[in-house]
């Protein structure tokens, strides 16, 4: 009864697909590099994309930007597959938040390269190791199954996180 009631969970089609894309070795041990890297890379690239002041908002004005947005929709997006892995993935976006914020301050107390360009490279770094470990697989995802994978691999990491730390996600 266990596998049916597991396979009627809208997580599990999201796993299945990720279990078909990441079937060797090489491939499953990459993810736990490269998921992170992507998915940090590209909060940072939209949340460098400049953001219109609005009055309306007063001294909040620069807590809302275009990462809002992408924020609130990917976790309603998997609060839909699993409120509680939904959960997870929102606390590794407090802690991507805070390390964002953290690269905007080194840019413009260190005059460090700006917060676009840092999350490029890291996004960059992240495709290299996803190429690889692509490489690696039989068959290569098309280029629909990767761009819906940008969206579903970081709940799909954490439900390996939660399944390796003894949770039911």
């Amino acid at each position: 009864m266990a596998n049916k009631e597991s396979s009627q969970r809208p997580i599990a089609a999201v796993m299945a697909e990720h279990d078909r894309m990441h079937q060797t070795p090489v491939n499953k041990t990459l993810q736990w590099v490269y998921i992170p890297l992507l998915t940090f890379g590209l909060l940072g690239m939209i949340w460098a994309i400049p953001f219109p002041h609005l009055d309306f908002l007063g001294k909040y004005n620069g807590f809302v930007n275009w990462a809002s947005f992408v924020i609130a929709f990917s976790i309603y997006y998997y609060y839909t597959l699993s409120p509680v892995l939904s959960y997870g993935i929102l606390l590794m976006i407090f802690a991507s938040s805070a390390a964002i914020v953290g690269l905007e301050k080194l840019h413009s107390n260190h005059n460090w390269p700006s917060l676009g360009i840092v999350c490029a490279g890291i996004f960059f770094v992240g495709l290299v190791f996803q190429l690889i470990g692509f490489s690696k697989e039989a068959k290569i995802p098309s280029f629909a199954a990767y761009i819906k994978s940008i969206l579903t691999n970081p709940i799909a990491l954490m439900y390996l996180v939660f399944k390796k730390a003894g949770f039911r996600g």
